[in-house]
Parts: C-alpha cells; structure tokens; sequence
C-alpha cells in the first residue's frame, strides 16, 4: 500500500488508508504490517491499535532478519547491541502507551516504572558493549598475526544475496553457508588462497544493503572493518537482476564502502551470474557499467566462469610484489627460518653450496624488509629487491 502526502502525526498514513489497512488485514489474515517508512511508537502503537496486529517498520524488519541469521556470539551480541540502542530512544514512549493499554508489540512493559525500564536496558548496552569489546581486541590481535604472515588481504563485500559466500567457498574451496536469503552472513570468515603461486588473505563479510541504518552500521563495526584494513575490495554485484536494480545496488554498496571508511582501497567488480543471461544482454551490461562498476569483471561464482580472468585481475591491482634474493649460512635455525619463507612466500629458488644456501623469492615489500631484516640477524647477505609484474 502506497501513498503521497505528509506524514500524519498519529498513523503516518492518513485515517482512510488506516481504514483500508485494518480491512486488508482482516481478508488476508495477515498478522504483521511492515512499514517502509521509520515509524515513531505512537504511530505503532495506535496502528496496532486500529489494525488488531503488530506494526513495525523498515529497521525492525532488518533486526528481525539479522536475529535469525546470527549463528556466531559476536553476530548475536551485535543485534542485540542495536536492537538495545533502539529500544533506548524509545522506551519512555513505549512504558507510556504500554501502561495505558496492551497492543500487539507493546506488551509486558506495563509493570516497568519509566526510570527502571531505562536503567535496566542501559545495564544491558554495558554489559553487551564490554563482551564485544573482549571480541574487538582478540579480533584485532588475529588481525595483526595475519599481518605478520606477509600476505595480501583481500575482502568480498557487495549487496546482501549478490553470491559473495559462493565466491569465496570456489576461490578458497571451502564451505560456508550459502542461501537464496538475505544476510547468510553476518559475521567474517577468512582463508588463504593462492592464485599463481601467489598467496592472499580472502575474508567474507556481511552483505550490504540500501540506506542500512546508522545504528547497524555501527553495531557491525568490527565486523565492517575488517574491509576497511583490506588491500582489495572485491565486490560482488548480481548482474542478473534488472538494470536499474542492478545500478542502484551498485551505488549503495559503492556509498557504504565510502561511509565507513574505506573509499581509498582498490575495488574489482566481479559481476556475477553471468549465467543466468544470454551472452549478448551481459556484453551491453558491461557496456552499460563500465563507467560505474570499477574494473569490473563478469564470472558465474557456480559454474566458476571466468574465474582466471578474475584472478588475472587480482593479481594485475595487487601488483606491487618485488623479487629479492639472499645468502644465508646453514645452521638449524636458518634451516627453520627457510621453512617459515616458503609457508610465507612465493620462492622461486632455492640452491645450496658448500654450507650456504642461496634464495629467490617474490613477496609484498614490507614483508620482504621483513625478511632483509631477519637474515641480517643470521649474518645472511640479502643482495637485491627488484619490483615485478604480475
């Protein structure tokens, strides 16, 4: 149901579209009513009212969704960190017109004096905000032991439901869920992938979606930054769907990578489900995207087309590897120090004379300073760095 004209203070819609609204529910035995619209809880609570359902609006709906797809204690928390924050602004309100008569979605609180209903939910936003920060600071030291390994992160973000987690179970063969549903992921998952004989970080994170609330962006922070610490966006777009869907779920997801952070970042566009069009309509697609979706790409992440192409073009943005080679002498702990390179690096040679041995690798630059810096300490000599293309 639609309709053109100032919000009215008491329903949002105006008294007849009520009217309307309370009938449909009653010939479709509906038993909830979905607004798109923010709703404050006096327009809730009196459509409740005349309609005999609960009303909720747009950002509900999205905690709703979240709530049931939360698997992990991080995910879990994070919903109820927003689901809280929300309930904060609105609570006084809602004891109010609890206390006045019971509606659908404003039950139970009518024994809750107005002060301790507040405080009570506050506690909770402190202890939920504690638990998460515990999570934050393990999150963050994983992340800085990933760094330690020298590899290149690479981030899969794109619009809920576009095939992120398909990709990323294809490039790191793996099996997170995958669903015909909004939001299967709402926590990160990350793997080490290689694409010749070059290995990077892939992490999968939460879907994006059009004008996603402040509160959830927030909520969802530490989850959203692991994009924002990326040295690559890959981002997933559904080419399949219509045009103009397809060009707005672009500019939103575009627009929440700037919003939180992370616009400087490189960004590949794998457009995907190239399989589910005729060869034809995807060439006039990238036609009509390619001054929108940057250095796009098109692949089917399940028939796995065009997957050399895509790694073609990782490699071509994460180019900036250099060549560097070393002497090192021969003791058990050079030995060791070696192994750990080749779990590290791509080495492209490795010789032995007399009681030294002679390295060729090819690694990110800051990693191979890493290494220039380790092999001076077992009195290597670490002879060259040259820059390489993919």
């Amino acid at each position: 149901m639609e309709q053109v004209r100032r919000a009215d203070s008491r329903y949002q819609i105006g008294a007849g579209k009520v009217k309307e609204l309370a009938d449909l529910v009653k010939e479709t035995g509906a038993q909830k009513i979905i607004f798109d619209n923010r709703l404050k809880s006096v327009q809730a609570y009196n459509l409740a009212k005349a309609t005999g359902v609960e009303v909720i609006d747009r950002f509900q709906l999205i905690l709703e969704i979240f709530a049931r797809r939360a698997a992990t204690t991080e995910a879990k928390l994070q919903i109820q960190l927003a689901r809280l924050k929300y309930e904060l602004t609105h609570a006084k309100e809602k004891v109010r017109l609890a206390r006045m008569e019971e509606q659908p979605g404003f039950m139970g609180l009518g024994a809750y004096e107005v002060d301790v209903y507040y405080e009570t939910v506050k506690r909770q936003l402190q202890s939920i905000r504690r638990k998460l920060g515990k999570i934050r600071r393990k999150r963050f030291l994983h992340r800085e032991r990933r760094m330690e390994l020298g590899f290149p992160l690479i981030s899969l973000a794109g619009y809920t439901n576009a095939g992120k987690s398909s990709l990323f179970n294809v490039l790191a063969e793996e099996e997170v869920p995958v669903d015909d549903s909004l939001f299967t992921t709402l926590s990160t998952t990350t793997r080490l992938v290689e694409f010749s004989r070059k290995k990077f970080l892939l992490t999968d994170t939460v879907g994006f979606i059009d004008r996603l609330p402040l509160t959830l962006i927030e909520a969802f922070h530490s989850t959203l930054e692991e994009t924002v610490y990326s040295d690559l966006i890959l981002l997933v777009v559904d080419v399949s769907e219509p045009l103009s869907l397809v060009e707005k779920k672009l500019s939103c997801c575009l627009e929440t990578i700037e919003r939180i952070g992370a616009s400087g970042i490189p960004v590949i566009t794998a457009l995907n489900k190239i399989d589910l069009q005729p060869e034809t309509e995807v060439q006039q697609r990238l036609e009509s995207l390619k001054e929108k979706a940057p250095n796009s790409v098109p692949i089917s992440a399940l028939y796995k087309i065009n997957f050399d192409l895509l790694k073609q073009e990782v490699l071509n943005t994460l180019k900036n590897y250099v060549r560097a080679s070393f002497t090192i002498p021969l003791t058990s702990e050079t030995m060791s120090f070696i192994s750990w390179l080749f779990n590290r690096a791509d080495v492209q040679t490795l010789k032995y004379t007399d009681s030294l041995a002679h390295v060729v690798f090819e690694a990110i630059p800051w990693f191979a300073e890493k290494v220039k810096n380790r092999v001076e300490e077992f009195n290597g000599k670490f002879e060259k760095i040259l820059a390489v293309k993919a």
